[in-house]
């Protein structure tokens, strides 16, 4: 969800009924060798509370120092992220390749418990691949290394996002550890949701990616065509107020099109909204789509 979850689209999800928050992957190198386009991704408005802040790296050290200066800047939490798949974060050793050498790990959750005082949580992937699926050794060893939470998304790193989440390994999770078990994966409605609470036994929900063109996933029932168009005119006047110019250009035509999904003739109107040369043209595009 990295260039996706930033402060406009979190507090969009917040008002239409999400509970805590987690921001974009930050990398701790990045962010203490004091990176201003790392820090910007630490900005966060008043009313996304509680947020929790996610770390991308494989240092302990300098993931426990990123982690002690964003609590400092008002985190609620901070988390490990160890399920980010993309190629080039794991070349780096980070994400879920962290997955592949368990009792370095443990070394990193040991240490970045030990530098903050709010809450501390991993994600994790069911595993790196089909032969070393081990999202139980390493959520019990984040359990004894005093990790508060873990939240596990059951697709392996090879498989990405492809396939059916296989949430039989979060429920293995749930019934291996005493701390509380998040699930994550192929989440798009309230019912997902019940669905995988029924399956897996885990305390919370996670939703990602069933997010995207519809945040009024987490009002928990269904939204109206003037209350969506309400919602989307809400995120693109945030989007506008607190993103500076060209990066608000780049989330309007990313949002947007996710937002036109469905729409008929929308397949068009996405090429035309890529093309749009202001954030005027662009949401004059939308909304002759969405009035049609």
């Amino acid at each position: 969800m990295a260039g996706i979850t930033n402060a406009p689209f979190r507090l969009v999800c917040r008002e239409s009924g999400a509970g805590r928050l987690t921001t974009e992957e930050i990398d701790a190198h990045a962010y203490v060798r004091d990176n201003g386009k790392t820090e910007m991704l630490t900005r966060y408005l008043p009313g996304e509370r509680p947020l929790v802040m996610q770390l991308l790296g494989c240092d302990p050290d300098m993931l426990a120092e990123a982690a002690r200066r964003l609590e400092a800047t008002g985190a609620d939490g901070i988390d490990l992220n160890m399920g980010c798949p993309v190629r080039k974060i794991v070349t780096k050793g980070h994400g879920s390749a962290l997955m592949r050498d368990p009792l370095a790990a443990a070394v990193i959750f040991r240490t970045m418990r030990k530098a903050v005082r709010v809450p501390f949580t991993v994600k994790m992937r069911g595993g790196w691949d089909d032969l070393t699926i081990n999202a139980v050794e390493i959520a019990r060893l984040a359990e004894s290394e005093g990790v508060d939470a873990v939240t596990v998304h059951p697709r392996t790193r090879s498989q990405l996002f492809t396939g059916q989440a296989p949430w039989e390994i979060i429920a293995a999770v749930v019934a291996a550890v005493r701390i509380p078990v998040t699930g994550n994966g192929d989440v798009h409605s309230l019912d997902d949701a019940r669905a995988m609470v029924a399956a897996t036994g885990c305390a919370a929900v996670m939703i990602g990616r069933g997010a995207l063109g519809a945040p009024w996933i987490f009002r928990g029932a269904p939204a109206g065509r003037e209350e969506r168009a309400a919602t989307i005119a809400r995120h693109i006047a945030l989007i506008q107020a607190h993103l500076p110019e060209r990066m608000a250009l780049v989330q309007l035509k990313k949002h947007l099109a996710w937002y036109s999904a469905g729409l008929p003739g929308s397949a068009a109107v996405r090429l035309r909204l890529f093309e749009s040369a202001s954030a005027a043209e662009t949401c004059e595009r939308f909304w002759a789509l969405w009035t049609a």
